[in-house]
C-alpha cells in the first residue's frame, strides 16, 4: 500500500474539484458554453484548472514510485506537501483578480522543484542499485 501518496493524491484531487467547480459555476452564471469566448476571467479559471491537470499527475506518479521504492515517510511527506503547496499557491495566485504573481511563480517553483528533486532522487536510486 502506498499510504503517503494516497494522502497527497486525495488532497490534490480535492483541489482539482475546487478549481473545476470555479470554472463550472462561472460558466453557468455567465452563460458561457465552449471555450473561453474571449472572457479573461473565465480563461484564468480554465488555465488554473488545466495547469493543475498538467503538472499534478507527474508529481504524484513520481511520489508513488518513490514510496514503492522505500523512500522514508518523512521524505515522502515533505515532497507531497511541497507539491500540494505548489498547486494550491499556483491555483489561487493564477485565478485571483488581479493575479497574484508571487503566489503563481512561487507555486510553479515549488511544483517544479518537487518534480525535479524526486526525479533526480529516483534516477540516482535506480543507477546505484
Amino acid at each position: 500500500m502506498i499510504a503517503v501518496t494516497a494522502i497527497y493524491a486525495s488532497l490534490i484531487a480535492l483541489l482539482f474539484i475546487v478549481l473545476s467547480a470555479r470554472v463550472i459555476v462561472y460558466r453557468r452564471a455567465h452563460r458561457k458554453g465552449l471555450g473561453d469566448q474571449g472572457d479573461p476571467s473565465l480563461l484564468k479559471r480554465m488555465r488554473a484548472q488545466a495547469n493543475c491537470a498538467e503538472y499534478a499527475p507527474i508529481g504524484l506518479i513520481l511520489l508513488g514510485i518513490a514510496e514503492l521504492n522505500g523512500a522514508p515517510a518523512v521524505a515522502l511527506h515533505l515532497l507531497g506537501a511541497t507539491l500540494l503547496a505548489g498547486r494550491v499557491m499556483h491555483g489561487y495566485g493564477f485565478s485571483a483578480s488581479p493575479p497574484l504573481m508571487a503566489l503563481r511563480v512561487g507555486g510553479m517553483g515549488l511544483t517544479l522543484f518537487m518534480i525535479g528533486l524526486t526525479a533526480l532522487g529516483l534516477l540516482a536510486h535506480a543507477v546505484m542499485r
